[in-house]
């Protein structure tokens, strides 16, 4: 009796033993894979529930990229679709409690400007090296996502292709008086750069707005209607209420070959600007990585061949093949313009133009 208790004293110690070596393993086991999955989660940047993103690309552009976004990283994406001026103020007015992670389109002076106020913070892109430095800031506070051409816009059931202006300063010749209907410029970076344009061809020669102004004072005399927003001047040239206006080369194409809007274009003869669209992080963003993983989705290499097929948007990137025809094919004169100049005096011209110009002749009744 004393020697079966002994033997079962005997295997319950190695029964012990092996247990615990067992418990052991599995202890072992079981914290390599909560480190190997803190690794993972630590390269995927813990990414918060939501990404807010203030934009002028249209709801088109930006619920088609919301689905996309929530499906790949199950994170919330909230947008606010509207110019990139409003963005900019609604940005300054925010300064002090942020409430937006990513600014996702204007033209890199308002970037500019953004930066230098504190709005903006640095990061620099995984796709950086497919980037010439003329498409991003030198310190990274924003990256240049497409190259926009600006373009004379008209009703081509309306005016045919040999009637339309060639140039800017068709657009002022008497006989399109009441034609034009013009998106309200303060609110629309597009218009500002191309006021600012006009402005600038005698300006960069002489210092002087004078002549700039008198053109735009024979524009504001052939304009019939400022526009709100984009799609209120879309629908009034496409139903004849004016015939042309000016805009960006990307949307034009786009609203004639997606939406059968009766548009055609044409770029300038003397040159046309060209701006470059980028993309921005918000300082004090309230969900940094989660910003930083849109930043990087929105502008991958299927990203810019789907927003160049499907939406007319010319890349940046050097690196993305296949492209559309029409942009391969696409020939443009772009003006020589100092970017700096536009960030200093665009805010003084725009302001002169809305006080002293903007609806003058119809208002004195000439």
């Amino acid at each position: 009796m004393k020697k079966k208790t002994r033997w079962v004293m005997v295997w319950a110690i190695v029964f012990g033993f092996i247990l615990t070596g067992c418990m052991a393993g599995n202890e072992e086991s079981t914290s390599t894979n909560e480190e190997s999955n803190s690794g993972s989660n630590s390269e995927n940047g813990d990414l918060e529930d939501k990404v807010v993103v203030y934009s002028p690309h249209g709801k088109d552009i930006l619920s088609e990229f919301e689905q996309q976004f929530e499906s790949e990283y199950d994170v919330d994406m909230e947008f606010l679709d509207m110019g990139s001026q409003e963005i900019l103020d609604r940005v300054r007015s925010e300064e002090n409690n942020t409430q937006a992670d990513i600014w996702w389109g204007a033209p890199q002076v308002m970037f500019d400007e953004a930066k230098n106020e504190g709005l903006l913070q640095p990061y620099e892109p995984s796709y950086a090296d497919a980037l010439d430095d003329m498409y991003h800031d030198e310190e990274w506070y924003w990256t240049g996502t497409s190259q926009t051409p600006e373009v004379i816009l008209y009703n081509n059931k309306e005016i045919s292709e040999e009637e339309a202006p060639k140039d800017w300063d068709e657009l002022i010749d008497p006989k399109w008086e009441d034609e034009l209907i013009i998106r309200y410029p303060l609110a629309s970076g597009t218009m500002r750069t191309i006021y600012s344009a006009m402005i600038y061809r005698d300006y960069k020669e002489t210092e002087s707005t004078e002549a700039g102004y008198e053109w735009l004072q024979k524009l504001d005399e052939n304009t019939k209607e400022y526009s709100a927003n984009p799609e209120i001047m879309y629908n009034q040239v496409a139903k004849g209420v004016g015939n042309i206006s000016v805009w960006n080369m990307p949307d034009t194409v786009m609203l004639a070959e997606e939406k059968d809007y009766p548009f055609s274009y044409v770029i300038p003869e003397s040159g046309t600007p060209v701006l470059t669209e980028g993309i921005a992080m918000i300082e004090g963003a309230p969900h940094p990585e989660a910003a930083k993983a849109f930043y990087e989705f929105v502008n991958t290499q299927e990203a810019a061949k789907l927003l160049a097929d499907k939406y007319y948007r010319i890349p940046t990137r050097d690196d993305v093949e296949d492209l559309p025809e029409w942009i391969q094919e696409t020939e443009i004169n772009a003006m020589d313009i100092d970017w700096d100049v536009f960030q200093e005096k665009s805010d003084e011209w725009m302001e002169y133009w809305d006080n002293n110009i903007k609806n003058s002749a119809k208002e004195t009744g000439n």
